[in-house]
This record gives C-alpha cells, structure tokens and sequence, in this order.
C-alpha cells in the first residue's frame, strides 16, 4: 500500500510486513496555520476539515486507525483488546492483530515506531519530554514482548537538538533517571539549555536492550513547510505515525 511521496516511511530493516508511516502538511484541505493535513482534533481547526483530512490517510491504511487522548504520559493501550468505539487514554498503543492500526499525534514531541524482530507485533509512542523521562519508550518495549536486542525502533520527526530550548527541571528530570543523560543537553543562555529528543531517546531505547534504532535528525520547528510546531505556532496542526501488521503478510 504506497503513500504520497511527501511523507515519511521509515528507512529501516524491520520484518517486511511490519508497516509505518508519517504524514506531513502535505495532502490535506485545512488552511492557515492548519494547512493542509491537520490530523488533530483538538488543535483548533474545523473539525470538518479535520475528519476529511483523516479520512484522506484512512484510504492508504487496511482499516481505521484507533485513535487515542494522549496526555503526556506512560500508559500504552492494548489495541488486541481494543473494542471498536473505544478510545483509549494512553500516550503508546501496541497491537498483534493484522490491519489493526495505531497512531499517535505529534506536534514537536517524538514519535517512535517499534516493531517485534519475528514481526508479530508492532508499537507506536508519543514521547515528549515528559512522558520520555517518565519511561513512555520503556513501557513501549515491555508491551512489545519478545527480546529487545531482536527488536527495531524508528524515531519519527521531532524538534531537534538545536531548536528545543527547556530549562534545568527538564535536565533533572533526565539526569534523575539516568546520570549519563547529560551529554543531550547543551547550555543555552542563563539557567536554559538546548535538549536532543533523539539522543535521549536513544539512550532509553539502549537502556531497554534495543540494538536496531533508526531515524531521528529531522526537525519540526525548522522546517514549516513539511511539519505543524507547537512551539511555532500556538493553534498548530498535528501529524500522525501509523504502525500494523500488513493482513496480507
């Protein structure tokens, strides 16, 4: 099942009918700030154009994605278990049910893609920094079964190492973790610091026994024309990731 060719398919060696993608701001009818493939409900947009949007997506996936309330947190949802109207509070979903389609939203935080090395499983995480320190890429893992060091993880587009200015509560909630985690963050003016997603995920994905890790070094606030940014724009669109297991596999 192709994907436009402005989106973003994981360059990576995972089982072949393990299946991702993201979307961009390509391919949509929102506008403004929205403009054009806003899959977020909640950021603002008419909702109409919203459900169009997704409805857009929905045709280069083997069935409905199952949509979740993310709030920042650690909690992956089981989809195996999922029934059809439900809708998950989670931050990760994990699912074995072929054409059973996870998703997260994302607007600046990371989203992850993890795949089971046998290929009977697949995950997908919203990692901003809260949820990242508190392990939300960890419970991702642990969801996944099977041996890590067999598994594969992507790192969907993030802010990057050079945009994402936080402060020294967000270092500390790194360094409380994971002592080592200082080398992600730069000093960035007084009391600030510029933070990398990527490599602190990377750290975590280590940590938990992964191996295969792949993607990362693209950057939502710097490049407007491919990625909706929170911190650019306040009433900003959100992209999507998707994960399944190819029905056909």
């Amino acid at each position: 099942m192709s994907v436009p060719a402005a989106w973003v398919v994981p360059d990576w060696r995972a089982p072949g009918r393990v299946r991702a993608f993201s979307t961009t701001r390509a391919g949509g009818v929102s506008e403004d700030e929205y403009a054009s493939l806003n899959l977020g409900l909640s950021s603002g947009d008419d909702p109409a154009r919203v459900a169009a949007n997704r409805a857009i997506v929905r045709g280069h996936l083997p069935g409905d994605p199952v949509w979740m309330r993310q709030v920042h947190g650690t909690a992956v949802a089981n989809l195996d278990a999922w029934a059809a109207g439900e809708t998950p509070v989670a931050d990760a979903a994990a699912v074995s049910v072929p054409g059973r389609v996870a998703v997260v939203l994302t607007a600046d935080c990371l989203p992850v893609v993890l795949a089971r090395g046998d290929g009977e499983r697949v995950a997908v995480a919203h990692a901003g920094w809260r949820g990242l320190s508190a392990g939300v890429l960890e419970a991702g893992v642990s969801a996944l079964g099977g041996d890590p060091a067999e598994a594969f993880a992507w790192l969907g587009a993030a802010i990057g190492p050079r945009a994402f200015e936080v402060g020294p509560e967000v270092r500390e909630a790194f360094l409380d973790a994971d002592a080592g985690a200082g080398g992600a963050f730069a000093p960035h003016g007084t009391g600030k610091y510029l933070a990398d997603l990527y490599a602190l995920a990377r750290r975590r994905l280590a940590a938990a026994g992964l191996r295969h890790v792949s993607g990362g070094g693209r950057c939502t606030l710097t490049e407007p024309d491919a990625f909706f940014s929170y911190r650019r724009a306040k009433a900003s669109g959100r992209q999507g990731t998707f994960a399944w297991i190819d029905p056909a596999g």
